[in-house]
């Protein structure tokens, strides 16, 4: 018990550093709301910029390194796990088992041919593994939690999710430009959206101003992309943990399944059944955008943005590369389902 109680004593400074950033990030995130009529950068991106500016800027005391460690780790699983109670998986299998396993296949590829092309420019396993999940899945979310289970430095996944998050409002912006040139109908475009977009808010905001057609189809799409989360990250905790390690190692379960996938998986499988009382479904999504948001401020006090910038160029051309690839790929899945 006194263990336990040091450990929390000793964690606490770097959990209120922690708490005040995530503060300041969304008190700018509604700044940016009330001057622009919306957030170009959400909390969780300027939650890492505020953190790696203080760490940059100035240097923190050592007392702080503990509660850093634990927001940058242990938040961030516990965030993992409520996100389990934020997807039904009985309500999308219900909309064509067609359009389900054509975007389990997009997400599959786009991931294979994002780490290939990381890998040929150069960037390292780990970094390549967190900009193709963040580009296939759902960005910042997928980033997050991957990081933990291939245990990424807080530089990579800092670097990730930073240039993920500005291309991201990029594809917001100008995605609706393609709806057009493309000749997409509305329920294509909606597909398409959903397939290429981060964040289910940023697959609103590029269909929104196209139809309501193509949002409900887009928010669809997109939550399938998210339920992809469980099933890629487990493979990759079996691979990483497994596959490369298990000839010289015995791994028990606990191993090769990570307690917060678990978690994870038992939340939504719950969500499904509709065995979670709807009163906690709101608190447990804001609970884990919170602690998302804090395990990000978290990374972020962790990171010299200095020696992030160093990696710049050669990640942006990964991510915008595999973009483009991800792009290529959902309108051959559109073509090819002939919707």
């Amino acid at each position: 018990m006194n263990k336990l109680f040091n450990s929390a004593a000793a964690s606490l400074p770097g959990l209120v550093l922690c708490a005040a950033v995530t503060l300041a990030a969304h008190g700018l995130e509604r700044l940016e709301m009330l001057l622009f009529g919306r957030a170009w950068l959400e909390s969780l991106v300027l939650a890492i910029l505020l953190g790696s500016a203080i760490r940059t800027f100035h240097e923190l005391a050592a007392r702080f390194d503990a509660g850093i460690q634990v927001g940058a780790k242990l938040l961030l699983e516990i965030a993992v796990v409520l996100l389990g109670a934020s997807v039904s998986a009985g309500a999308l299998l219900q909309n064509g088992a067609g359009l389900i396993g054509g975007i389990a296949v997009v997400v599959a590829l786009a991931i294979v041919l994002s780490y290939a092309i990381g890998r040929s420019f150069g960037l390292t396993d780990k970094m390549a593994l967190l900009i193709a999940c963040g580009n296939s899945i759902c960005g910042n979310s997928a980033i997050a939690a991957v990081a933990p289970v291939i245990d990424a430095d807080g530089q990579d996944v800092a670097a990730s999710i930073a240039f993920t998050a500005v291309l991201g409002v990029g594809v917001v912006l100008g995605l609706p430009l393609l709806a057009g040139v493309l000749s997409l109908s509305q329920v294509e475009y909606g597909v398409f959206a959903g397939l290429t977009v981060y964040a289910v808010p940023q697959v609103l905001a590029a269909t929104g101003a196209v139809s309501a057609t193509s949002a409900q189809i887009g928010t669809l799409v997109k939550l399938v992309r998210v339920l992809m989360l469980g099933p890629v990250v487990l493979v990759l905790s079996i691979f990483k943990r497994g596959g490369m390690d298990g000839a010289q190692h015995r791994l028990s379960l606990k191993h090769l399944v990570p307690w917060f996938i678990v978690g994870f998986l038992l939340l939504l499988w719950l969500r499904t059944l509709d065995w979670i009382p709807h009163v906690l479904l709101v608190p447990a999504h804001g609970a884990a955008d919170i602690l998302t948001v804090t395990s990000m401020a978290a990374l972020g006090l962790g990171v010299d943005a200095r020696a992030v910038l160093h990696a710049g160029a050669k990640v942006t051309a990964v991510v915008v590369t595999s973009l483009v690839c991800l792009g290529a790929i959902s309108l051959g899945l559109i073509r090819l389902l002939g919707m």
